[in-house]
């Protein structure tokens, strides 16, 4: 008899390492990560538990799999401008990355892959700085803070995005009513920008700052 991962003649095969990583992110986009477990992806894909582990020894794995091909299309960013500007471009790439699936940030976060799509990132922010003149030391911490800086802020934001029903929605009229113009006039004065859900503006803002940053120190 063959094992449920081996396809009968004449039938695809049901699973296989790509395959198996769309359909995680498939249903990370159904259920977010939270509901994403082994069992569920084996149902999804029709085989026993079992047979993911052929190609993902852990959940770690697997989460790590789906944080590279979340990557894929970053390669294909194009970069005009000076080097701020490129790193500008770079950086909302990815945040556009992570945002196009359902907790995609807290999918990347802490999974530290080393495949061809993340690696492909690392070296182009590099080959920026390197090319800009930042010496070797300053280009590999600025990378780290770029992306740092873009993880970050996309975990912030699809955390407020949430629904109440994946675990509470950040909201901004909590945050009104708890920062009381006596107590707090400070707060109060900025609360419309506070609570503004237009969070390409907070991003670039804070990169803005970043990239400044950046420039003071090249010259330095």
């Amino acid at each position: 008899m063959s094992s449920p991962s081996t396809p009968t003649r004449g039938r695809p095969a049901r699973l296989d390492r790509d395959r198996t990583v769309d359909t995680a992110l498939d249903l990370l986009d159904e259920v977010g990560l939270d509901a994403l477990t082994m069992r569920r992806l084996a149902d999804a894909m029709d085989v026993q538990a079992g047979a993911l582990y052929r190609y993902f020894a852990t959940k770690d794995d697997l989460l790590t799999a789906m944080a590279e091909r979340m990557l894929a299309d970053l390669a294909a960013t194009d970069t005009d401008g000076d080097w701020s500007e490129r790193l500008a471009t770079l950086a909302r790439a990815m945040r556009a990355a992570l945002l196009a699936r359902r907790d995609g940030a807290r999918v990347y976060a802490g999974t530290h892959a080393t495949g061809p799509h993340t690696l492909g990132f690392a070296e182009a922010v590099v080959g920026v700085l390197r090319t800009a003149g930042f010496g070797e030391e300053d280009a590999a911490r600025s990378l780290m803070a770029l992306a740092h800086f873009t993880i970050g802020h996309t975990l912030e934001e699809q955390a407020a995005l949430r629904s109440p029903g994946d675990g509470g929605a950040a909201d901004p009229e909590r945050l009104r009513l708890a920062a009381e113009p006596e107590r707090y006039p400070q707060l109060a004065a900025v609360l419309p920008t506070l609570t503004s859900g237009d969070f390409a503006a907070h991003f670039d803002f804070g990169l803005s700052l970043l990239l400044r940053g950046l420039r003071a120190l090249e010259h330095s």
